[in-house]
């Protein structure tokens, strides 16, 4: 029988009415983001395109993983949310480098509504683009058994699949603008994850299975499983890692106190980046690999056969370039979101003082050789958590479903729908405090 304090903390629950409006509307936009997966591009034979994808993988392998399997079925889903993110990741470097976009970030709420026009302008123009190049493309593929992935090609198809899949990736971006206002967490982070987690039943019941038949020993199961449960607790460490900047702020006191120090925090995290760096690297190393793959199985070319392999991953071309890729990612975008200067500025603003160095300029210089320090741990983690899947599949010949990048994202989204979730619940007792307070003082 629940006490008293029990019965007041259900009644507290049950009172956070916007709370779980919110998680209701997050869970019917993934509903809905599921059913349009399955919702098909006219002119295109379903059994083809899967066999074809699961003949080619590459980049668009990773791109069907992203969109929980709507690119095999070609669906009007099938481009997912990559056409919005390649936008605003491309708005975010032109707005490091153009003056007028650096001016539009400084004009508060009416630059950031610019801003998200000229993202979406870019969701259009690259979603238009990418449907343009699949569909072109599959008109010349076949999957098994020679079988055309294409019914009838030509400009039907062409303009049917551009316009299914520009309007689908739209109604994704606008679907993921609505998540995050109306709902918990990022939205479009929260559609990356459901598209990742979509495939994880059925890898699951394959990796059973093969268990089952003998295909694979059960130490080997279970060594998958430690390896996935300690990379995951070791991201979870690293995303949470801070390095903590002692900072003091003078105060000016009453009496004869004069000024009273206190003493704060800048809080600098590890991977300033998140999952940029892996995503860009991924999607940068794989596209030539698919795009030789595709006019190397057309013209019958050796050399591109042989580059296309070179560039699959686990081998060691791929994997050092990986690597590469991911190491400079992560300084230039560190170095976009986090300006040392703005932030030493911002803290001699505010009368704030790091103990032993001068403000301005010294401060800067400072911040900046701790943020290189980091920024340089965060790269090795990410290069680390993006190739140790690889060297598990090549090393045990396992059917690891989740890639490094995949993982990472998983594991991030989690985190982050977690926090505003309690951010949430801490604002609702702190709103109970501040009635009881006001209750009494009546």
């Amino acid at each position: 029988m629940a006490g008293p304090q029990g019965n007041s903390m259900l009644g507290s629950l049950g009172r956070l009415t916007e709370l779980r409006q919110r998680i209701f509307f997050v869970i019917g936009a993934l509903v809905v983001f599921r059913l349009g997966s399955f919702i098909p591009v006219p002119g295109v034979n379903p059994d083809a395109m899967s066999s074809f994808l699961n003949q080619q993988g590459g980049l668009l392998g990773m791109f069907n993983m992203f969109s929980g399997g709507a690119l095999g079925r070609f669906s009007v889903f099938a481009l997912g949310v990559m056409p919005y993110i390649s936008a605003s990741i491309v708005v975010q470097m032109m707005g490091a480098v153009l003056p007028s976009l650096q001016q539009l970030k400084k004009e508060g709420e009416a630059g950031q509504r610019k801003l998200t026009m000229y993202t979406r302008i870019g969701t259009v123009g690259l979603a238009a683009f990418q449907a343009f190049g699949i569909a072109v493309a599959l008109q010349k593929q076949v999957g098994a058994g020679n079988i055309p992935v294409v019914y009838i090609p030509g400009s039907g198809f062409i303009l049917s699949a551009v316009i299914g899949l520009t309007a689908g990736a739209m109604f994704l971006m606008w679907l993921g603008e609505q998540m995050t206002e109306r709902g918990v967490g990022n939205g479009i982070s929260l559609l990356i994850f459901a598209g990742i987690v979509a495939g994880l039943p059925a890898a699951v019941m394959h990796t059973l299975t093969m268990a089952n038949n003998g295909e694979l020993s059960i130490l080997r199961v279970f060594m998958v499983i430690a390896v996935v449960l300690g990379v995951t607790a070791f991201v979870v460490f690293m995303e949470k890692a801070q390095r903590r900047i002692t900072v003091n702020y003078a105060r000016r006191g009453g009496g004869r106190q004069g000024y009273q120090n206190q003493t704060s925090h800048l809080p600098l995290k590890i991977n300033m980046s998140g999952v940029i760096p892996p995503i860009f690297a991924s999607s940068l190393i794989m596209f030539p690999a698919t795009a030789a793959a595709w006019i190397g199985t057309s013209n019958k070319s050796h050399w591109l056969t042989s580059l296309t392999t070179a560039l699959s991953p686990g081998e060691p071309l791929h994997d050092v370039l990986y690597a590469a890729m991911i190491l400079i990612f992560a300084f230039f975008y560190t170095a976009i979101v986090f300006n040392s200067q703005e932030t030493a500025d911002n803290l001699k603003r505010s009368g704030a003082l790091i103990p032993g160095i001068r403000p301005g300029r010294s401060t800067a210089n400072y911040i900046d050789g701790v943020m290189t320090r980091l920024t340089t741990v965060g790269a090795i983690y990410l290069v680390l958590v993006c190739l140790v899947p690889t060297f598990l599949q090549n090393a045990w010949h396992v059917p690891f479903y989740f890639g490094g990048t995949s993982l990472l994202i998983v594991v991030v989204v989690v985190m982050d729908f977690t926090a505003q979730i309690q951010a949430h619940l801490v604002s609702h007792q702190y709103e109970n405090l501040l009635k009881k307070a006001n209750l009494r003082r009546n």
